[in-house]
């Protein structure tokens, strides 16, 4: 009989990852947007974010608040796969609003386009509690090493 409650290697760095990123979250524009990250590897970032408190005068989700639920995700994934001793560096985002959310959250989930020594890209897609998309971004982030005495 095996124990199903062991979690593999993986699995339980994932996890400390994203305790690690939530911890992080403290006092940043992530934690004021209520983003709460739910899986943490270079191969696939996940976090939720709520719609309440980040829509835009007609009562829907803010398109802005869209990209920066991509552009933490993105960013996330660049560094974890910049590795230590590196720090990732936004270069470029963009945005496609497919359709809006009223209410609930939304699940952004980034999924590398390019892993080089020098530059890193994702896919970011933003769906619905329902699974409808409502963005799919595209973030490059620069990689490069980390400034000597940098804090």
């Amino acid at each position: 009989m095996t124990d199903d409650t062991t979690q593999s290697p993986e699995a339980a760095a994932s996890t400390d990852l994203v305790s690690l990123f939530n911890d992080m979250n403290a006092g940043t524009l992530g934690e004021k947007m209520g983003i709460t990250f739910l899986e943490a590897s270079p191969e696939r970032i996940v976090a939720t974010m709520p719609v309440a408190g980040n829509n835009q005068p007609y009562g829907l989700l803010h398109g802005g608040a869209s990209v920066v639920l991509a552009e933490t995700l993105g960013s996330v994934g660049a560094a974890l796969h910049a590795g230590e001793g590196r720090i990732a560096v936004g270069l470029d985002i963009n945005a496609t609003h497919h359709r809006g959310a009223r209410s609930g959250l939304v699940t952004g989930t980034a999924t590398p386009l390019s892993l080089g020594r020098t530059l890193a890209s994702y896919e970011v897609v933003i769906t619905d509690e329902d699974g409808n998309r409502l963005c799919t971004s595209r973030i490059t982030c620069l990689l490069r090493d980390t400034a000597p005495n940098a804090t």
